[in-house]
C-alpha cells in the first residue's frame, strides 16, 4: 500500500513515524519525495491542485485531513476517486467544546454585555433558566450530535434538524424541508453544523431568519458560504435576532473594514471551533487504512452524490 501525504512538512513527518510503526507495510511517502507518482494508490491532503491529481495515475483514495470536503471541487476529481473525511476526536470534542461555549454565551446575553462594557455602560437583562430556553442544532451527524451532547447537561429544550430522519435521545427531531419551518420555530438558539452543499448554501438567509422567534440568536460552526452575510446584518439591526457568534466567514480572513469585525452584536474567531489535532487524527486514519486491508466500509467516507 503506498500513500501520499501533501501538507505540512510537519505533520507528514510525524504521520509517516506514527504509521510506519503502526502498519510497517504502508509505504507512506511525504510531498515532494513522491518517488514513482504511479506508485501512489491513496492520497492524505487538505486540497490538492489539478496537476497533483493529473500526476498519479492509479489514485484510488483520497483521505481529506478535514472534517468536511467542501474545500474540494468534485466534479474536477476522478468519478470513481473514494474521498474520506476525517473523523477523528479532536474535531468531534473541539467543536462540541465550542458549541456549549457559544450558546451558554448567546443564552447569557455576552455579546449585549461585551457591548456594553466598551460603551461604558453598566446595564443588565433578565436571563430564563436554561430548561426555558429552545436550542435547535442543524446538521445531525457526528458533530451535531457531539454538539447535542455537550448542551444536554445544561438543561437546555433541545431540537435538531437534518435531511433525512433520525432519533436521538432527549432531542426533538425534525428532517427534510416539511420539518424546517417548524424546526426554526423552536429554534431561540440557531445552530448550523450541517455539511456544505448545493442545497445548503446560503441556508442563514433572511427567510431563515424570518421563521425564527424574535430575537433569536445564531451560532454559525459550519462553512461561511452557509450565510448570507447581508441578510444576518439586516436581521441584527431590525432586532429580528438579537446576536450571533460566527467561527467561520466567506472569505477567509474576511477582508479589513468587514462589519463583522466591528458589528456589536456579533462575536467572530477565525475558524478555530473544530480542530484536526495531529496527535489523535493519525489513527483515525491508521483506522480507515486497515478497515481498507480488510475490506471493510471506511468510516467518513462521502456519498459524491450528495456532497457529504
Amino acid at each position: 500500500m503506498k500513500l501520499l501525504h501533501h501538507g505540512p512538512e510537519a505533520r507528514g513527518k510525524h504521520w509517516r513515524d506514527v504509521v510506519s510503526r503502526a502498519l510497517p507495510q504502508v509505504d507512506f511517502r511525504c510531498w515532494p519525495d513522491v518517488g514513482n507518482p504511479a506508485e501512489i494508490e491513496h492520497l492524505v491532503a487538505w486540497t490538492v491542485p489539478d496537476e497533483l491529481i493529473a500526476s498519479l495515475p492509479n489514485l484510488r483514495t483520497l483521505f481529506s485531513v478535514g472534517a468536511g470536503v467542501d474545500q474540494l471541487d468534485l466534479d474536477r476529481l476522478p468519478p470513481d476517486l473514494r474521498i474520506v473525511r476525517m473523523i477523528e476526536p479532536g474535531i468531534t470534542d473541539t467543536m462540541a467544546d465550542y458549541v456549549a461555549m457559544a450558546v451558554l454565551a448567546l443564552h447569557r446575553d455576552l455579546p449585549f454585555h461585551i457591548a456594553g462594557q466598551r460603551a461604558g455602560r453598566w446595564s443588565w437583562r433578565d436571563v430564563p433558566p436554561a430548561r426555558e430556553r429552545r436550542v435547535g442544532v442543524m446538521g445531525l451527524g457526528a458533530l451535531g450530535r457531539a454538539a447535542l451532547a455537550a448542551l444536554a447537561p445544561h438543561g437546555f429544550e433541545l431540537a435538531g434538524w437534518s435531511r433525512s430522519p433520525r432519533t436521538i435521545d432527549g432531542v426533538d427531531c425534525f428532517a427534510g424541508d416539511t420539518g424546517l419551518a417548524p424546526f426554526l420555530a423552536h429554534s431561540e438558539i440557531l445552530v448550523c453544523l450541517l455539511p456544505l452543499t448545493d442545497d445548503t448554501r446560503h441556508i442563514l438567509n433572511r427567510v431563515t431568519f424570518a421563521a425564527m422567534p424574535q430575537g433569536a440568536r445564531l451560532v454559525n460552526v459550519a462553512r461561511g458560504g452557509h450565510l448570507v452575510q447581508d441578510d444576518l446584518l439586516e436581521a441584527l439591526d431590525n432586532g429580528q435576532l438579537s446576536a450571533a457568534i460566527l467561527d467561520v466567514a466567506d472569505p477567509e480572513p474576511l477582508p479589513a473594514g468587514h462589519p463583522f469585525f466591528t458589528h456589536p452584536a456579533i462575536l467572530l474567531t477565525p475558524h478555530v471551533a473544530g480542530i484536526t489535532r495531529t496527535d489523535s487524527a493519525v489513527h483515525a486514519l491508521i483506522d480507515n487504512l486497515r478497515r481498507m486491508s480488510a475490506g471493510l466500509p471506511l468510516a467518513g467516507e462521502i456519498d459524491r452524490r450528495r456532497g457529504y
